[in-house]
């Protein structure tokens, strides 16, 4: 479980393909916190420590996992979003995030408005319609409020710091991102289609 505040960025070393699976290479600030099995949310998507190295942390990302996520785009050099899971102990300041990737979504418009970003996101309907105008969403791992929901996307307001401190300075318009749609809403809707 996560909280959808980004602890820091990475960066990928390594995206190596084997057959229907990848291994992921990330050098990642906090590695010496790291043990083998822990769970760590790269842009989003909950993933498990397989080996540390001196060169980075690895991740085995199956073939589902690359499917259904963004994370088969990545290269070397790509600037990844990192969250621990976070600890029954710590201040709960986002929302609930799984770290489950259910879709990915393409940034529409990612633009500087004052001191603040306009973000806006394309999102298919089976996450569109999980959205609410003051709702949450997780974007590549990053805890949003939708400021606006349009026909087929929503509208996000970032602050200074959250642009500074996510892989977000260096998005660009048509880049997919990973969509996790509200807990809360998942369950509402299937108790109600029951």
């Amino acid at each position: 479980m996560f909280t959808g505040l980004v602890e820091s960025t990475g960066t990928v070393v390594s995206l190596e393909s084997r057959g229907d699976q990848a291994r992921l290479l990330v050098r990642i600030p906090f590695q010496a916190e790291l043990a083998l099995g822990d769970s760590v949310a790269i842009n989003g998507c909950c993933l498990t420590v397989a080996e540390l190295l001196p060169e980075g942390t690895v991740f085995d990302v199956l073939m589902q996992t690359l499917k259904v996520t963004s994370l088969g785009d990545l290269k070397a050099g790509s600037e990844v979003n990192l969250e621990r899971a976070m600890l029954a102990t710590s201040r709960f300041g986002g929302h609930f995030v799984q770290g489950h990737v259910d879709a990915t979504g393409t940034i529409i418009a990612l633009e500087p408005h004052g001191q603040d970003h306009r973000f806006e996101v394309a999102l298919p309907p089976e996450i569109h319609r999980l959205c609410i105008d003051k709702g949450s969403a997780c974007i590549d791992g990053i805890s949003l409020t939708i400021a606006e929901l349009k026909e087929s996307s929503a509208v996000f307001w970032i602050t200074p710091h959250t642009h500074a401190h996510t892989h977000l300075h260096a998005c660009v318009a048509g880049q997919r991102v990973n969509l996790e749609a509200d807990l809360l809403a998942k369950y509402v809707e299937r108790l109600v289609k029951r």
